[in-house]
C-alpha cells in the first residue's frame, strides 16, 4: 500500500505522526479540504508530468491554483505533459487521489514546490492513500519531499 511507503518515509524524517487518516475520501481537493477542515486553497497538490527525455518532474501547488502553460513551458522547455493514469504509480509509487512526494523512489523524477503555497501558514498534501494527508509549513513541505527548487508555474483564481 502506498501509504506504507509514504509513512515509512515520514518516519525517517521524523514526521510521520503528523499522517492524518480518515474515514472518508479526500482524494480531491474539496473532498481533502473538508476531511481536513481548511479552505481547498491550502491543500497540497502533487501534479506529475513526463518530460520528453522520459524523466518524471512532481511539482507541489496550492489547492486553487492551475498549471500555467507559458510558464511551465517557460522553465521547463517544454509544453506540459501530465503522466497518464497508469504511469503515475510507475513514476510516483502511488495511485491517483493519494499522489505525494513522499517515498518516489525513480531517480529520474525531479520534486519541486510552487510559490502558490507560501501564502499560507500550513498546506495538506496527501499521504499515499485517497483518505490521508499530512500538515506542513511550506518551508518543512520543501525540506521534507526534497524538493530541489521553489518554482512559479500556476496561476491562480482571478
Amino acid at each position: 500500500m502506498s501509504i506504507e511507503i509514504a509513512r515509512a518515509y515520514l518516519e525517517k524524517k521524523g514526521c510521520a505522526d503528523r499522517i492524518m487518516e480518515f474515514d472518508v475520501s479526500s482524494a480531491t481537493v474539496e473532498l481533502a479540504a473538508k476531511a481536513v477542515g481548511v479552505e481547498p486553497a491550502r491543500i497540497c497538490k502533487t501534479l506529475s508530468f513526463k518530460l520528453k527525455d522520459g524523466s518524471g518532474v512532481l511539482i507541489q501547488v496550492a489547492g486553487d491554483a492551475r498549471v500555467d502553460n507559458k510558464k511551465y513551458k517557460a522553465y521547463f522547455g517544454e509544453k506540459a505533459k501530465m503522466l497518464s493514469p497508469e504511469e503515475v504509480p510507475e513514476y510516483t509509487n502511488h495511485e491517483i487521489g493519494g499522489v505525494c512526494a513522499f517515498g518516489v523512489t525513480r531517480d529520474d523524477v525531479r520534486i519541486y514546490c510552487d510559490e502558490s503555497m507560501k501564502r499560507f501558514e500550513s498546506v495538506f498534501p496527501a499521504c499515499g492513500s485517497s483518505n490521508s494527508a499530512a500538515g506542513f509549513t511550506p518551508d518543512e513541505l520543501f525540506e521534507i519531499s526534497n524538493a530541489i527548487a521553489w518554482i512559479d508555474v500556476v496561476k491562480l483564481p482571478e
